[in-house]
């Protein structure tokens, strides 16, 4: 499988993010799409363009998943991609596919971290 440019096994500093990161602890579902294979875990933050899912095993740079968090009483679909893995860590996720509708869910979430809601 071809890794996107956008992918990077390394950690990545927030002068390489295309977008600031928001802390939000919520309930991760996803599978991987190669394997169908189903996982639980939680997120530690949330950007317009990605997220982090804390969990021990994390799978590698480059892998496709299938995502769903769940929020109050919200629920954000989208495709992703495994961007950085940190063994015992987690991993962070860069959104490949993300409907309309999804992205005004994410945004909602977003401006209620902000306050601006």
């Amino acid at each position: 499988m071809d890794i996107p440019a956008n992918v990077s096994s390394t950690s990545n500093t927030s002068a390489q993010r295309r977008a600031p990161r928001f802390q939000l602890v919520t309930a991760a579902e996803f599978v991987e799409v190669q394997t169908d294979t189903r996982f639980k875990a939680r997120t530690s933050d949330l950007s317009v363009v990605g997220c982090y899912i804390d969990m021990p095993n994390p799978l590698p740079v480059g892998t496709e998943i299938k995502l769903s968090l769940e929020h109050q009483d919200g629920k954000f679909t989208a495709r992703g991609i495994v961007a950085q893995s940190e063994s015992n860590l987690g991993m962070g996720i860069s959104f490949t596919a993300v409907e309309v509708e999804q992205n005004g869910i994410l945004e909602s979430w977003i401006a209620k971290i902000r306050g601006a809601v």
